[in-house]
């Protein structure tokens, strides 16, 4: 430990040596904190990462390294609350070349986009691509399984001569619920729900998900052999594995009756499952039955992560830079419990504005929490060094960025989410720090642009929240307990603290960042 903390020792003989000045910005570091914000949700809409995934040449196309050529023989299909922008860029770039698409997408998104004047998001009245809505309440439903069926179907009728474009994003998986006969939605939808109830991890899910489903674990990619299949992928999961995302119906992935029936018997739920998930469990990859002798072509299929939190966070950190901030990204997998990450992030805080060489037990608990929150010990040890050093080498403000998707323990039935609640918690670990602009900022917000069940996307908040809650009247223990953060934001100081960026269009987790302005140090 001691070999690790002296990484952290100031060098004060490189104070201010070769050091620019940033550049002067005016603006208060609320505001320059939602404009990094409004910078990375830019990054990820879903006709930017498209255009920049897709290169038009003449009749080919290249994407990822790989060239494609397009003769009149295109197809479309798509999946998840994203896709309906994705697939009109792809529309615009790909011409008359696109033969036919099928795409699910949220119920009611088109009326949304024309109510938010989003409309360049939308198909044009003349577009060869079907879409279909379903999954009210990000739910599977006979409406989004009549999709999948079509989708299937456009699959199946491709011939070695053509090329399937795969969209996919998060929310992809409620919309393509195709359940292997004779399982029917509602039953394979209790199976799920009777499993998340029981505790059962999102690896144990997407395992029992992917054994009941005809498209899921590679199956679509299944059904358009022998085409050529390409799968441009927004993701919303951490790290994210390919395999997870809308459970992976383009990534091969056999999983074994036996697998599943330990995932159920693990849970006690064998004997509650219905005859129909026996009957499918009992055959051999049910998946595969009716082609047990045909070898998957894998090398036909092409997946590629087009949009995600590292891209964000990667484009949050250039506007970072034009604004005055040194940025320095943590991680993009930041999770665990909001009370852990909101901790980290206050140690954090209180290591970079330290005035003098903080305590070696700062550093020591930063390293212990690293394995709650999902952060690599080196990723903070790297992290605690650039902020060591750019308060003792005097590079002014500095701008910690970080991603993921925290949890949060549900103990009441206020009205939230975790990164509202990961903000208040934050602001409570900041107390005593001095006030902006000369003390530092916190804000947590989801990049789908809803955090939890409000109009809220997240929060700001610094070192004075605990004192402004309590000249307002405002316990902020009694709205942590019951989980109400929104409530608690809205009334603080009539809702200034809250982000409200309206609809995203796009979904890549969470953004958090922390704005430390230049401290004074006294150097001994």
């Amino acid at each position: 430990m001691a070999r690790v903390l002296s990484l952290f020792r100031p060098k004060p003989f490189l104070a201010f040596v070769g050091r620019r000045k940033p550049p002067l910005c005016k603006m208060s570091l609320d505001s320059r904190a939602q404009e990094v914000f409004a910078t990375a949700v830019g990054a990820v809409q879903p006709d930017t990462v498209v255009r920049q995934s897709i290169e038009r040449k003449e009749d080919s196309v290249i994407i990822d390294g790989h060239k494609y050529a397009l003769k009149h023989n295109l197809h479309l299909v798509g999946f998840g609350k994203a896709v309906l922008g994705m697939a009109a860029e792809a529309e615009k770039i790909m011409g008359d070349h696109l033969v036919k698409g099928v795409i699910s997408v949220p119920h009611g998104i088109q009326e949304t986009l024309k109510q938010n004047g989003k409309e360049h998001l939308l198909l044009k009245e003349n577009s060869r691509i079907k879409v279909m809505e379903g999954a009210k309440h990000n739910l599977p439903d006979a409406d989004a399984q009549k999709a999948a069926e079509g989708i299937a179907q456009l699959a199946r009728e491709l011939t070695e001569k053509d090329l399937l474009l795969v969209l996919i994003s998060g929310g992809g998986s409620a919309l393509l619920p195709a359940p292997i006969p004779p399982i029917s939605l509602q039953e394979k939808f209790d199976v799920t729900r009777k499993l998340a109830a029981a505790g059962a991890t999102i690896q144990e899910l997407n395992t029992v998900r992917r054994a009941l489903s005809f498209l899921k674990g590679g199956g679509l990619a299944h059904c358009a052999q022998p085409a050529k299949v390409v799968a441009l992928i927004l993701s919303d999961v951490i790290g994210d594995p390919l395999d997870f995302i809308a459970s992976g119906p383009t990534v091969r992935s056999d999983v074994w009756p036996e697998e599943v029936l330990s995932v159920l018997d693990r849970y006690k739920l064998v004997d509650a499952i219905p005859a129909s998930v026996k009957d499918v469990l009992g055959r051999l990859s049910p998946q595969r039955e009716k082609n047990k002798d045909e070898t998957d072509k894998s090398e036909n299929v092409h997946n590629v992560v087009i949009g995600s939190n590292s891209v964000a966070l990667k484009c949050a950190g250039r506007r970072v830079r034009e604004l005055g901030f040194r940025p320095v990204v943590l991680s993009p997998g930041v999770c665990g419990d909001v009370r852990a990450v909101s901790r980290l992030y206050g140690l954090l805080a209180r290591f970079a504005c330290s005035r003098e060489e903080p305590p070696p037990e700062i550093a020591a608990e930063v390293l212990r929490l690293g394995p709650e929150v999902g952060v690599e010990s080196w990723d903070l040890c790297r992290t605690m060094q650039v902020l060591g050093e750019g308060r003792t080498e005097g590079w002014g403000a500095t701008c910690l960025l970080a991603g993921g998707e925290p949890t949060v323990e549900l103990t009441g039935k206020g009205r939230g989410g975790r990164n509202q609640e990961l903000a208040l918690r934050v602001g409570l670990e900041l107390r005593g720090l001095e006030l902006p602009p000369k003390g530092p900022v916190f804000l947590s917000g989801g990049t789908d642009g809803q955090d939890g069940p409000t109009e809220a996307a997240g929060a700001i908040t610094d070192g004075g929240l605990y004192e402004e809650a309590q000249a307002q009247g405002l316990d902020i223990n009694n709205f942590l307990t019951n989980n109400d953060s929104f409530t608690f934001f809205s009334r603080l100081s009539s809702g200034q603290r809250l982000l409200v960026p309206g609809l995203t269009c796009t979904n890549v987790m969470d953004v958090h960042m922390l704005l430390i302005p230049p401290i004074p140090i006294n150097i001994r």
